[in-house]
């Protein structure tokens, strides 16, 4: 454990942030396991409802540096090309 003042916040930083990374890495598996579903039941309004927040949810990741920008682009795209296949 570490023992100086600014080592003991940084603990305290990194541990407040691994929370906050692993609820919206949850939430961006959530969404687009969603989108996956609603592709499945070939509902088009589910499809287009979920594909936006999807979208939303990786935008959002990746501006908060949870998940690459990159991947968060080829991510949406591949949901966008599945949707737009169903």
């Amino acid at each position: 454990m570490a023992n100086h003042k600014s080592a003991l916040k940084r603990h305290r930083q990194s541990l407040k942030n691994r929370d906050r990374n692993r609820m919206m890495k949850t939430r961006v598996k959530n969404a687009v396991k969603a989108v996956r579903m609603a592709i499945e039941a070939n509902d088009p309004e589910a499809i287009a409802t979920a594909l936006h927040a999807a979208t939303s949810v990786l935008d959002k990741a990746a501006s908060k540096h949870v998940v690459h920008k990159r991947n968060a682009a080829r991510r949406i795209s591949r949901l966008a090309m599945a949707a737009n296949k169903a």
